[in-house]
């Protein structure tokens, strides 16, 4: 024999509304970070079927004109292998970042994309053209680690460490002037952004986010 709840009953009939939000979170969450991860593929995929095309949008430092390439070039890769590196992290810390709201991770990223682009555009080397989704994986990686502190959750704090336990070797290793061919300043720039963003970004007294605020090249090119 079995009993059948009603709308407000106990038995198996309506899934309590904050499972419903909870699972509608996390769909959200991991569609848009999939579907950033998509476009960063598209992309590739024209600028090869286009001889390259697209790798001149890259960032070439102190050059006036090329600051209308600092969004761009965060989504911009220099081969397949480029994106496949960026892929596996963006995914993990895209999807953490979003489960605490679609609309502040998409504020944190225009903030670390921007940022980390002028900070490319001032300190990279003369004669370089940079590209990646790099410095938005170190942004992410450092909003992940300051969220906690900055919005004073104990779990985002437990995340945070879990987060750096696990890939603070690698980014480490990825700020270090001592690699060519890769965009130090880039990552570091980007390190830095995320930890910024953390907090001009942090949750207000109520639970509402802070307003966001937004403060073709030639030469080698060097990935990030």
């Amino acid at each position: 024999m079995s009993v059948m709840g009603g709308a407000g009953g106990v038995g198996g009939g309506a899934v309590p509304a904050g499972r419903r939000r909870g699972r509608t979170r996390v769909a959200t969450a991991a569609a848009v970070v999939a579907g950033l991860v998509a476009l960063l593929w598209v992309l590739e995929a024209v600028d090869v079927l286009t001889g390259h095309a697209l790798d001149a949008y890259g960032v070439s430092p102190r050059e006036v004109a090329e600051l209308r390439d600092v969004v761009p070039s965060a989504f911009l890769h220099f081969g397949f292998d480029h994106v496949a590196a960026n892929s596996g992290p963006l995914l993990v810390f895209g999807f953490l970042a979003a489960l605490g709201g679609v609309r502040r991770f998409l504020a944190v990223v225009a903030f670390v994309v921007v940022v980390d682009g002028l900070g490319v555009w001032l300190v990279s080397p003369a004669y370089t053209n940079t590209a990646g989704a790099s410095g938005l994986v170190f942004g992410l990686f450092g909003y992940l680690v300051a969220r906690g502190f900055a919005d004073r959750r104990a779990l985002d704090v437990l995340v945070g460490l879990v987060v750096a336990a696990s890939w603070g070797s690698t980014v480490l290793l990825g700020i270090s002037p001592a690699q060519s061919g890769v965009s130090w300043q880039g990552h570091l720039f980007g390190l830095v952004a995320g930890v910024a963003a953390a907090f001009v970004l942090r949750r207000r007294p109520g639970g509402r986010p802070g307003a966001p605020a937004y403060g073709g090249g030639t030469g080698p090119a060097t990935v990030r």
